[in-house]
């Protein structure tokens, strides 16, 4: 069934039938001229729609159809993790004693949520190998500038102010130049081996006494861990440098290793790839900043202290020096810091490894059932998603990567993500993440493996889909430039 798609302005007006709470006023009416000004009133009526429920009920719930989440199916969204969120930790958060606290409150009576954030910390510390973490910042991209920011207040501390420059792979999150950027540094480019990982030799080559870090993805936007992640955080450290771990894939290490085991200074999380949080739109989000102990003076205020060796009383302390200050406000989202609790308390040690190990899984079953019917790039063992591309099908018969992601919802399933990392032609990164059934996947690669057949013989079935969408191909170029968002 197609359902309509104008906007509800769009819709025919019901006339008199429809507004009950727009019927004329039949008492004295204020003089709002005298109250607020004449240059203040309303020259016409506001632009209100002028429809019954049943039609605005009936618009808006037509219109949620259209929405596709990991509640329909398989959401295989390479670098982005659209996992189940357990609703249970909605619960969570939603109790009294954390629904109804207000951060403004005196800080004798929140010690329970105090509580949560120090033990969180611990734990954290715990699984990335960290000393310290913030949970200040909105979101991964946030907390990668708040990372980067430290890094250069410590070398500014240490009167180091000509190391302007960081490095960064060829393969890195489009985040990671752009945070590393707004810091003012420098980016220079790594390139990529053959396999898809860091090229070791062009790192040595890029390396001088202007280098401030690098930021590293582990495993990287290939979906491949760093082989030579030790070597490379020594080469850094021996320059004088410090390593920025770009967590946004941890999903695919937990339990296994540790940034801070691999030699890394900073990691940022994505706690709604790793820890089941809302993703996105379903916010708010949550970039938690991992440091070590040199990064420690360096820290956004407050940073929450333990007043007494039993554990039962804490401060914000916001006599720190040496912070780079606040980059959001209070202690950040709150909220998602319980779910994220919440998650970690659930699955416990064993669970979380788990979850590592059906993350790869997942990714490498998915990649193995579809091998035969498209171009894998990268031979090195898949981690937690993996590319293919169209580059069989473009070359035969001129079926691009937009083709495929578009009659993939014609199955039912949502497009992976495409034309990501750069580097790979006509990519397609997919991951069925650690919550992903059997039956989904099966279904999703018996899908890709029969489009990959009707582009052999219907080429133009792929071209003009989707066929079952009441939008089939818009101008997206033109919808990103030139939107509506307004009537």
């Amino acid at each position: 069934m197609k359902y309509q798609t104008n906007l509800i302005f769009d819709l025919p007006q019901t006339g008199d039938n429809a507004n009950r709470i727009l019927k004329k006023c039949d008492v004295i009416k204020p003089n709002f001229a005298e109250f607020y000004g004449e240059h203040l009133l309303r020259e016409k009526d506001l632009n209100i729609p002028n429809l019954s429920e049943i039609q605005v009920l009936r618009h808006y719930t037509n219109m949620s159809a259209k929405n596709f989440g990991v509640e329909n199916g398989p959401y295989p969204l390479g670098s982005c993790t659209m996992k189940y969120n357990p609703k249970v930790n909605e619960n969570m958060a939603n109790l009294p004693g954390f629904r109804n606290t207000h951060p403004l409150q005196p800080t004798e009576t929140v010690q329970g949520n105090l509580t949560l954030l120090y033990n969180l910390e611990q734990q954290l510390n715990d699984i990335f190998g960290m000393d310290h973490f913030t949970f200040q910042p909105s979101a991964g991209a946030h907390g990668e500038l708040t990372g980067i920011m430290m890094i250069k207040a410590y070398h500014e501390a240490n009167e180091d102010f000509e190391r302007t420059v960081m490095l960064i792979p060829d393969s890195a999150h489009g985040t990671n130049p752009a945070s590393a950027a707004m810091a003012e540094f420098e980016i220079r480019e790594i390139k990529s081996n053959a396999d898809g990982l860091v090229d070791v030799e062009d790192l040595k080559q890029k390396i001088d006494d202007k280098i401030a870090g690098i930021m590293l993805t582990n495993p990287n936007t290939l979906g491949l861990f760093e082989k030579e992640v030790k070597e490379i955080t020594g080469l850094i450290h021996e320059a004088g440098g410090l390593c920025y771990y770009d967590g946004a894939n941890a999903n695919a290490i937990l339990m296994q290793t540790r940034p801070g085991d691999m030699g890394f200074d900073v990691v940022h999380l994505n706690v709604h790839k790793t820890f089941g949080t809302p993703h996105g739109g379903g916010g708010p989000g949550a970039g938690p900043v991992g440091i070590k102990k040199i990064l420690e003076p360096f820290l956004p205020k407050p940073v929450i202290k333990k007043l007494d060796a039993d554990q039962t009383k804490f401060i914000l302390d916001y006599d720190r020096p040496q912070s780079i200050g606040k980059v959001r406000a209070f202690t950040g989202s709150f909220s998602v810091c319980v779910k994220t609790y919440a998650y970690i308390l659930a699955y416990g040690k064993q669970g979380l490894a788990e979850v590592s190990e059906a993350a790869v899984a997942n990714a490498r079953y998915l990649l193995e059932r579809v091998r035969d019917s498209y171009h894998v790039p990268y031979q090195e063992p898949a981690m937690h998603e993996f590319i293919i591309t169209a580059a069989w099908q473009k070359e035969k018969y001129g079926i691009i990567t937009t083709d495929i992601a578009k009659r993939l919802i014609d199955y039912g399933y949502h497009p992976p993500t495409v034309y990501f990392p750069l580097i790979v032609q006509e990519a397609m990164m997919f991951e069925p993440t650690d919550t992903e059934t059997l039956e989904g996947l099966e279904g999703l690669a018996d899908a890709l493996n029969a489009i990959a057949k009707e582009a052999t013989e219907n080429p133009d079935l792929l071209k003009n889909a989707p066929h079952n969408m009441s939008i089939t191909r818009p101008d997206e170029t033109k919808a990103a430039r030139n939107p509506i968002l307004k009537v």
